[in-house]
């Protein structure tokens, strides 16, 4: 996909009378990952589910560029890849299945050769692939949820917590997913781990 850049302009937002974001700016730009930290609360997932579109701002607003041309909001969802703690995936299904069905839903469909060698590279051994993802421990789960953001190459790709559920194998994994896209796409990772924080070329911290 060609290059996007996001920028953010004083997105504020509550719920109800309770103000979780306030004028917080910034750009996600390609070739280089955005660390969003704060304390719990401040609003760390909020603002990556306003960048994604999931959350439409109380004020302020988001911008997709590609170059000097805006992307429209409908096309926001194929460019982009999201993994946080309240995506979840179809227990039911194997994690083949699962990837299979999410990359149908953005029109890039892929062989199972493919999706079982990007499972395995985020540490989901082959003999899991074809298991029912309610079985999965927290952690197998997660490198499904990481998986199906990555599987169609999005040019923005947001992480909310993604070493989350993780042994120290799959945060180096993640560490991996995260350089790969930092060559191309514009990357952000919401965190307070000190690992995933040095991961960032900048930081957008956060207050409560």
């Amino acid at each position: 996909m060609e290059a996007i850049s996001v920028e953010f302009t004083k997105v504020g937002k509550r719920f109800g009378a309770r103000a979780v974001l306030a004028a917080v700016s910034g750009t996600l730009r390609p070739g280089e990952v955005l660390v969003v930290a704060g304390p719990n609360g401040a609003g760390k997932s909020t603002l990556l589910n306003i960048l994604a579109g999931v959350l439409r701002p109380s004020r302020g607003g988001v911008a997709y560029r590609r170059g000097d041309e805006e992307v429209p909001r409908r096309e926001w969802f194929e460019n982009l890849g999201m993994a946080s703690p309240d995506m979840a995936v179809y227990e039911e299904l194997s994690a083949i299945e699962n990837l299979r069905f999410f990359g149908r839903l953005r029109g890039h469909a892929l062989a199972d050769g493919a999706l079982a060698e990007l499972l395995e590279t985020l540490g989901l051994p082959v003999r899991e692939h074809h298991r029912a993802v309610g079985t999965y421990s927290s952690g197998m789960k997660q490198r499904v949820k990481l998986a199906q953001a990555a599987l169609h190459a999005p040019a923005v790709l947001l992480l909310d917590e993604p070493s989350s559920n993780l042994d120290a194998a799959g945060h180096e994994a993640v560490a991996a997913l995260v350089a790969r896209f930092r060559a191309r796409a514009a990357v952000a990772v919401a965190t307070n781990d000190p690992r995933e924080i040095a991961w960032g070329d900048a930081r957008l911290d956060l207050a409560l």
